[in-house]
């Protein structure tokens, strides 16, 4: 079963920036189209941003210019880098596959607030 570890939230000040990391375990995870979502309490989980295991990318318009993912076959990661930061920003931050899941992994807490 694969496991996910997202990592690198905290706290910052509107305007600041963040980067975020996703390992993944015990799957070819080079094969498969990854994404970042996020989620505040009360609402739906979004998606943030996509990387295709050929490293094709797009993004949510809220974040575009401002987030890019990337990712390292080689370590099964993803990064999420999350400039311009705002209070709009802030929930927690999840790692996945797409278009069908793995287990959800305990996200990363991102609070952007002065």
């Amino acid at each position: 079963q694969v496991r996910l570890v997202e990592s690198g939230g905290g706290f910052v000040q509107p305007g600041g920036s963040l980067r975020l990391s996703c390992a993944a375990s015990g799957s070819i995870f080079s094969l498969y189209t990854m994404c970042w979502y996020r989620q505040v309490p009360g609402k739906q989980r979004d998606l943030v941003a996509r990387i295709t295991s050929y490293c094709a990318t797009n993004y949510a318009e809220s974040v575009k210019g401002r987030f890019t993912i990337s990712r390292d076959n080689a370590k099964s990661t993803v990064y999420l880098q999350m400039n311009s930061l705002n209070t709009e920003d802030t929930a927690v931050y999840y790692c996945n596959k797409y278009p069908t899941y793995w287990n959800w992994g305990q996200g990363t807490q991102v609070t952007v607030s002065s």
